[in-house]
């Protein structure tokens, strides 16, 4: 008997080729499509499951409510005060570690070079995160001075991953260590949310020195903190005593006469390892996260697509149902049943799914690799094993069988040989057929139509990012970092003089912020007048930063080059309250922003200008400094569309600026080697590390315009499948409608009517279609759009877009094929059947 089904089911296909293809065509693209995107999102979804005892790994993280200023108001970065008092309070804590990050020089053979990945821990990071040694043993962060490399960096450095026992050279806040080489762990994959090619333990109080503030500053999100928990703890119960543990551990503080506790704006948050990726802090994260909501828009895309090739397999099998009718009426004739008739039908829908899914497992692998390459994932197919898609592939493929012939089965099923029989009727189709159809014909459509105003939207958005006035000009600038290193703290003004000589060289200035850097520093700042401080960034910076950036002033005037009045040089490090006493005492002057202004209280630019306010830029045993605003200049955005702007205000001095900014007009390759020579000449002990403005921009939204192409890429796939199912519903229907195609042209009908008839019969589902997903779409949009702080507006222009595409793909579709029909002899047409 089964024998029998595959037989007749591969004589129906090979009988009609043309029905055939285009189911098969229209399935495989459906289900290579929903593989790729549910590859991708079970990818997303596996972030940091190779960690050994991941369950029990939780990080620590800032969230605040009431920040005041831009960047990421969720942090994964905490101060190192949390630590101990997280151990202090909370038995259920077994081991924590605190890290931050660092850019350390590494000498060999007395060579400087950079450093990348680079962590200091104050203690075993080992005994928390499990990472996969391959050198070494799980005590080998056991001692202060001891460092562990990636396999990727031993090689690097030492050109073998057998460095167990030999010594990296660093040159760490001014200091010279040797640190004793312990350990080399596995490469972390991609899918992780740490970065680390060198985990350094040192003694944090000695390598701070003098900046001993840091270990007590609960505002200063420092580094991150890792906790690992005894098994079975409840963490919901640990994260409600949250609150009580921060009122009990963080103290008051004074600044002049604001009286303030920072942890009045953050909540501490318990997050296990897991979850960190998809999580809601993304601030300070060390690989790019994502969020579920986008994880879950490609997966419903995926099955939106896959429903659409399921949709188009009822739809033909349902037009060309009457063709069988015949078959049907004479089988039950013969004896079989209804469930025999139902299982063939399914057979064989099931035989088009596995033919189906052997072109999608081609399609996935040949164009795999280059999504996850593009998507920068590290995506891998494979079949067996515990990654293995087999099963998963194994049970798609009868789903989609099954869903997709289940209806059709039961339709084809239940026609009465008598009637069939007696009536001839061929061409009997049951009532609702039609309509069923249509409704699905309008599904199909509405999910294109959607998916193509989607990718508008985010396409018009990803333009405006890259394109949008930043309120500074981004071309043209050589970002050179590194100024902030502890050894160059006294070097950045030479440098900068040096490199304002270079032939080509414009302008040169130096900043605390640059494009799209991590800096965030913020203060509280007082106006005469009003009790309530206003959370405000601000940045050191030199008077060549304006014309370096490119920026505008708004009122007043920026800083002068030649006025020590200018100037406010606070004493490095904090502490020496003589110094910084005599500095109050004195005062000095700021530049704000507009949107600094306009959070300190003031309806204009120029009703800022001149005004007097307290900052806290001292020591709080010190108190306010009083300053007076000289300018006040427009709004730059040096961050992502996506950050909502900072309200700053910048200060000028002497030196400890983090980034040099170097703008020229010549040839960008020979100003950046006259800018390494400069910067070679005075600081011949440090890396010199720097990028063009237009790459940091590129690599600020390059992850946004991948995810953007991969969004059009499946909106298209649901395009074509859509089509390929309206180009065979119109084939079959015009196949059914040839006598009255014939009678039309006998009496009268040009091929061009008869065109713009077939045409306009299948365009009305697509306006439905509009009037349906219009609405929708416009509701994800604008929700997806509120997530950008710099957006465009949502006109109806993508709307209208995608409906005119829509139709033109439809009429495109079904033109040529009604041209074709309409242009038959209507004798040959007449005689049919």
């Amino acid at each position: 008997m089964w024998r029998n089904y595959l037989t007749v089911g591969v004589r129906a296909l090979l009988k009609h080729r043309t029905y055939a293809l285009i189911n098969i065509l229209g399935l495989a693209i459906g289900m290579a499509a929903c593989l790729m995107i549910l590859l991708f999102v079970r990818y997303e979804f596996s972030y940091d499951k190779w960690l050994n005892g991941g369950e029990n790994v939780y990080q620590i993280q800032s969230w605040y409510k009431n920040l005041g200023t831009g960047g990421d108001p969720e942090l994964q970065m905490v101060p190192y005060a949390a630590g101990p008092a997280m151990k202090k309070d909370f038995p259920e804590v077994e081991a924590w570690v605190y890290g931050m990050t660092a850019n350390p020089v590494v000498l060999k053979d007395g060579v400087p070079s950079r450093s990348e990945r680079f962590m200091i821990v104050n203690d075993d990071l080992l005994q928390v995160i499990d990472l996969p040694l391959v050198r070494g043993d799980r005590r080998a962060l056991g001692q202060p001075n001891a460092v562990i490399l990636s396999q990727a960096e031993a090689v690097r450095r030492f050109g073998t991953e057998d460095v167990v026992g030999r010594t990296l050279t660093v040159v760490a806040r001014g200091d010279k260590r040797d640190l004793r080489i312990t350990g080399v762990f596995r490469d972390l994959p991609k899918y992780s949310h740490l970065a680390l090619n060198t985990v350094a333990r040192l003694d944090l109080p000695s390598y701070l020195g003098e900046d001993q503030s840091l270990m007590s500053c609960w505002g200063c999100q420092s580094g991150y903190i890792w906790m690992k928990l005894k098994p079975g703890v409840d963490i919901a119960a640990m994260q409600s005593r949250m609150a009580a543990w921060e009122k009990r551990n963080i103290p008051d503080q004074t600044s002049g006469t604001i009286k303030y506790n920072p942890g009045d704006d953050q909540d501490f948050q318990l997050v296990n390892a897991r979850d960190i990726h998809l999580g809601t802090a993304q601030g300070g994260a060390m690989t790019p996260g994502n969020d579920r909501g986008t994880i879950l828009t490609f997966a419903v895309i995926a099955l939106l697509i896959l429903g659409m090739a399921i949709v188009n397999f009822t739809n033909l099998a349902t037009a060309r149902a009457s063709q069988r009718a015949r078959e049907v009426a004479l089988r039950k004739v013969l004896g079989a049943t209804r469930g025999q008739l139902v299982m063939q039908f399914i057979g064989e829908s099931i035989l088009i799914s596995a033919l189906a899914m052997l072109i999608a497992l081609a399609l996935v692998e040949l164009t795999m690799p280059a999504l996850a390459s593009f998507l920068d994932a590290d995506i891998h197919v494979s079949y067996f094993g515990t990654d293995g898609i087999i099963l998963p592939v194994v049970v798609l493929m009868v789903l989609v069988g099954v869903l997709s012939g289940l209806y059709p089965a039961f339709f084809l099923s239940r026609y009465q040989p008598a009637q069939v029989l007696r009536a001839n009727k061929s061409a009997t189709e049951t009532a609702g057929a039609g309509r069923l159809r249509t409704i699905l014909v309008v599904a199909q459509f509405a999910v294109s139509i959607g998916l193509i105003v989607c990718t508008a939207v985010v396409y018009s958005q990803t333009v405006y990012a890259r394109s949008a006035d930043p309120g500074f000009k981004r071309d043209h600038i050589l970002q050179v970092s590194g100024l902030d290193r502890y050894s160059m703290l006294t070097r950045g003004k030479a440098i900068e003089d040096r490199v304002r000589r270079i032939p080509g060289v414009t302008a040169v200035g130096r900043t605390g912020i640059g494009i799209s850097t991590p800096n965030n520093s913020n203060t509280n700042v007082l106006v005469p007048g009003n009790a309530q401080p206003a959370t405000i960034n601000f940045y050191s910076v030199s008077a060549g930063l304006k014309d370096a950036m490119g920026l505008s002033m708004a009122a007043g005037r920026w800083f002068a080059q030649d006025r020590e009045a200018d100037l406010i040089d606070l004493p490095y490090p904090s502490g020496d309250l003589d110094a910084e006493a005599k500095i109050q005492a004195r005062g000095g002057v700021v530049v704000i922003n507009e949107m600094a202004a306009r959070r300190l209280g003031f309806a204009k630019p120029e009703d800022a200008v001149g005004k007097p306010l307290q900052v806290g830029l001292l020591d709080d045993r010190v108190g306010m400094m009083p300053v007076r605003i000289i300018g006040v200049v427009k709004d730059a955005r040096f961050r992502s569309v996506r950050t909502p702007l900072d309200p700053m205000f910048f200060y000028a001095a002497s030196e400890r600026q983090s980034h040099l900014m170097v703008r020229f007009d010549g040839d960008a390759p020979t100003v950046r080697r006259a800018v390494e020579q400069a910067w070679l000449s005075i600081a011949p002990d440090v890396p010199f590390q720097a990028e063009y403005s237009e790459d940091v921009i590129g690599r600020l939204y390059a992850a946004e315009d991948a995810r953007a192409k991969t969004f059009a890429g499946f909106a298209l796939l649901a395009v074509i499948v859509a089509c390929l199912g309206l180009f065979g519903l119109a084939a079959f229907t015009a196949e059914r409608r040839t006598k009255e195609i014939g009678m039309r042209k006998v009496l009268g009908a040009r091929t061009i009517d008869i065109v713009r008839l077939l045409v306009w019969q299948f365009s009305k589902p697509v306006v439905i279609a509009n009037l349906i997903a219009w609405p929708i779409a416009w509701w994800v949009m604008r929700g997806w759009l509120n997530t950008f702080d710099g957006r465009i507006s949502l006109t109806p222009v993508p709307f209208l877009l995608a409906g005119g595409l829509a139709l033109a793909i439809a009429g495109g579709t079904i033109a040529g094929h009604a041209f074709r029909v309409a242009r038959a002899n209507p004798i040959d047409a007449l005689r049919y059947e």
